[in-house]
């Protein structure tokens, strides 16, 4: 419920503030931002005490009705971080917000075991408490800036009206990604059984937490980037030299997910979790495609191109929850999956080909580096190729095989960082 109010708990006009050219345009842009998050944080607050009981029971979970009176808080602290991120963010504070996000996840636990004797109230506590961590940080680096000093009701309004497109379209798209990311699981629990919705779970976790971690940090800095290079009309090379450099990160790891995820999950989780790496061997080539995609797409925001936006993420929600629904009446949860995973992965690549033309790219931008990135990763994957087509079945010389082609991955990873840096 904290995810879903606070996407939206400023309306989305955090996305507007790296895009003016003058910062104290900026600067009313977050003040706005702070203003409606107070209004979203009371609003929610008028929702909890009119409507707390009757949620909590619709949910199924009766004794969340004590607990409510923290969702509020959480919208007024996430929403309040996200708008000072974005700031940071503008002003290229890398450091500052790599800071703050470590200080969330370790603010999240710390309360959360030093409160352990409150049962599931510390849990709540420790994920409102680690929303709000490492905002005093942003302050500090937001307010040492000038232009706030000269931030006036008229500039707050004009900003309102300027980005108005935000809240009208970008609302709606943050609500439908939100949606397409809670509903699946639920949906799986409900249409086979919750054993189906862990091995999805499970599955998407592992492998959407370490590219996450780093696509969004890379999204970030391209988004600082790209407003102002399309100011300047340099978007296209841009674009295409973040895609290659993704396309190199994020294909050999999913190359060998492909090849060797059931025996994988089997060897780390368990040998009943093998389906679950079932699944990860279909949700490799789609959780691929995000990762080269999701950082391009705040090109939404930088070409103020909301209602593209706004489409791509209710196509994107309707064939998946379509996928879901197909495979569920014919009764094959292997099959869910793969109409699942299948649908996304198109629906992705057609948003790479956007990409392209938005940004005056031809298609071929995209193609060469990955053609590239796919000749190293049947490179790195040539050990387990071999293993894979030995006699023996049951051996284990696939395991050293896979540590093998993480060297080779390990080195082209290290040499895409001294090049990044030299």
């Amino acid at each position: 419920m904290l995810a879903l109010f606070s996407v939206v708990s400023s309306l989305r006009y955090e996305l507007a503030i790296p895009l003016p050219q003058d910062d104290i345009e900026a600067a009313n842009v977050v003040t706005l931002c702070m203003l409606v998050v107070v209004a979203s944080a009371l609003i929610c607050g008028v929702f909890v005490a009119l409507l707390a009981t009757p949620v909590a029971n619709a949910l199924g979970v009766p004794l969340l009705t004590n607990y409510l009176w923290l969702l509020p808080l959480g919208v007024l602290v996430a929403g309040g971080y996200n708008a000072l991120n974005y700031w940071a963010v503008r002003t290229k504070q890398f450091g500052t917000v790599a800071r703050t996000r470590i200080s969330q996840s370790l603010g999240m636990l710390a309360v959360q075991v030093a409160t352990y004797k409150l049962g599931g109230l510390a849990l709540l506590i420790g994920q409102v408490a680690g929303q709000g961590a490492g905002t005093l940080s942003l302050v500090r680096a937001a307010w040492a800036s000038p232009a706030f000093r000269q931030v006036t009701w008229q500039g707050v309004w004009q900003v309102a009206v300027r980005y108005k497109r935000f809240p009208i379209f970008s609302t709606w798209e943050g609500l439908s990604n939100s949606a397409g990311v809670q509903l699946p699981p639920l949906l799986f629990a409900a249409l086979f059984s919750p054993a189906a919705a862990g091995l999805y779970t499970l599955a998407n976790r592992v492998l959407s937490l370490p590219m996450s971690l780093v696509g969004n940090a890379i999204g970030q800095v391209f988004f600082a980037n790209a407003a102002n290079a399309h100011r300047e009309g340099k978007l296209g090379p841009l674009v295409a030299q973040l895609h290659g450099k993704l396309a190199h990160i994020g294909l050999p790891p999913a190359l060998l997910l492909m090849l060797l995820g059931p025996d994988l999950f089997a060897l780390i989780f368990g040998e009943t979790w093998r389906q679950a790496g079932e699944f990860a061997r279909w949700m490799a080539p789609w959780l691929y495609l995000v990762f080269v995609s999701s950082p391009l797409s705040t090109l939404f925001a930088v070409t103020e191109k909301l209602p593209q936006g706004l489409a791509f993420q209710i196509i994107l929600l309707l064939s998946r929850v379509g996928a879901i629904a197909v495979g569920a009446s014919l009764g094959d949860l292997m099959l869910t999956v793969m109409l699942f995973t299948s649908v996304s992965a198109l629906c992705w690549l057609g948003f790479l080909f956007w990409v392209a033309r938005i940004a005056g790219n031809a298609a071929s931008t995209m193609l060469k580096p990955t053609l590239s990135a796919t000749a190293f990763a049947l490179l790195c994957a040539t050990p387990v190729f071999v293993t894979q087509a030995s006699a023996d079945k049951n051996s284990h010389f696939w395991i050293y095989a896979f540590a093998i082609s993480l060297l080779l991955i390990a080195s082209r990873y290290w040499q895409l960082l001294r090049k990044a840096y030299s």
